[in-house]
């Protein structure tokens, strides 16, 4: 950090200083980073909306050559059991105008290390077909994995983290940090077992999701008798009161523990926040978790083996304030840096030595 100057020092640097005239070292190498030469970037209300501003490649798939890191759009919203609306999640989180690039706790420019793109939206053959909408983000997402990117979704709601950890997990079960006011572990009901209050059980029964290396942050609510396969399949869970008393240190310690060293998948339903930071959901639950606290959750994660995400149950039209969507794009923000990280791990370890 600079040292404290007296005013006429303060005077003689900064007076006729430019926005990109950043003299601390470290502060420096960040404004690099972000402007290049000089002190001008676009506004960030110009342009084609994009998820975090990234480039647009909607013409990325199949192949998804040059892609790091594919953030992508899943707008559907079949698998609800109360208030619809989650389909457009993707549009307003692309709406959002100012998040990133830089991360001050984490200290991270993950778009100066990482090759990031909005591949655009998972294409559907209906709009009617729940199941048939799960092959095709399974497909879809599948591309990305085998083009070795990582997949960042926004949905959409969590019936997509099933089709999602089959793509992820399906070479190799994956661990999950889940944090969520539901474990969403629930059977079939009314025929369907596709719901997004399922899809980590049959992600289970599936095998592409690890049971013990699960951690399930911030459930609460009058659903708790039908998460009973949670914990019947060895998954930890942490309720949203008990992240208050045992506090932020300890959860983190205890996500990271469960999740250890093998691959990870993050799994965001902003209904784990309270209602009062995050209205625009379609199952809120009182009680619950606020940004602050979600975000230093998240950040607590770093160098994680992380091999995928998602940000779910978005949806704008139960918030005229847009905090939600600004929220869900901030979470999407520190899951990226949290990917970005993974993947310079990643790469370093099959280059060869010099």
């Amino acid at each position: 950090m600079p040292g404290i100057l007296r005013l006429e020092e303060l005077r003689a640097r900064y007076g006729n200083a430019s926005g990109a005239d950043i003299f601390d070292p470290e502060f420096r190498k960040v404004a690099d980073q972000v402007f290049g030469e000089g002190d001008s970037r676009q506004a960030p209300y110009c342009g084609v909306p994009t998820l975090l501003k990234a480039p647009l490649r909607q013409d990325a798939a199949p192949r998804f050559t040059d892609i790091d890191v594919a953030l992508l759009g899943i707008p559907l919203d079949l698998g609800v059991t109360n208030r619809p609306g989650a389909r457009f999640g993707p549009r307003a989180v692309r709406n959002v105008e100012r998040v990133g690039p830089y991360d001050h706790v984490l200290r991270a420019v993950p778009t100066a290390h990482v090759r990031v793109a909005d591949v655009g939206d998972v294409p559907f053959r209906s709009r009617f077909d729940l199941a048939r909408s799960h092959e095709d983000i399974e497909r879809y997402v599948r591309s990305v994995v085998d083009a070795g990117a990582v997949p960042l979704s926004v949905g959409g709601d969590h019936s997509i983290g099933l089709p999602l950890l089959r793509a992820v997990g399906r070479d190799r079960p994956v661990g999950m940090i889940h944090i969520d006011a539901h474990c969403d572990t629930s059977g079939s009901f009314e025929g369907c077992k596709f719901h997004h209050g399922g899809p980590f059980r049959q992600a289970v029964l599936d095998g592409v999701l690890d049971p013990r290396r699960t951690i399930q942050i911030g459930i609460r609510g009058n659903s708790e008798y039908l998460w009973e396969f949670s914990y019947a399949s060895g998954m930890t869970v942490i309720h949203a009161e008990e992240v208050e008393e045992l506090g932020i240190k300890h959860v983190i310690e205890r996500a990271r523990a469960v999740a250890g060293d093998g691959p990870t998948y993050v799994s965001f339903d902003v209904d784990a926040l309270d209602p009062a930071f995050a209205s625009g959901t379609g199952t809120p639950e009182v009680g619950g978790l606020s940004s602050a606290q979600a975000l230093g959750i998240l950040r607590g994660l770093s160098g994680l083996d992380i091999v995928g995400g998602d940000v779910v149950e978005v949806a704008p039209q139960y918030d005229p304030t847009t905090n939600t969507a600004q929220i869900a794009a901030q979470v999407l923000f520190e899951i990226l840096c949290l990917a970005a990280e993974a993947t310079r791990v990643r790469v370093r370890q099959i280059e060869p030595p010099r």
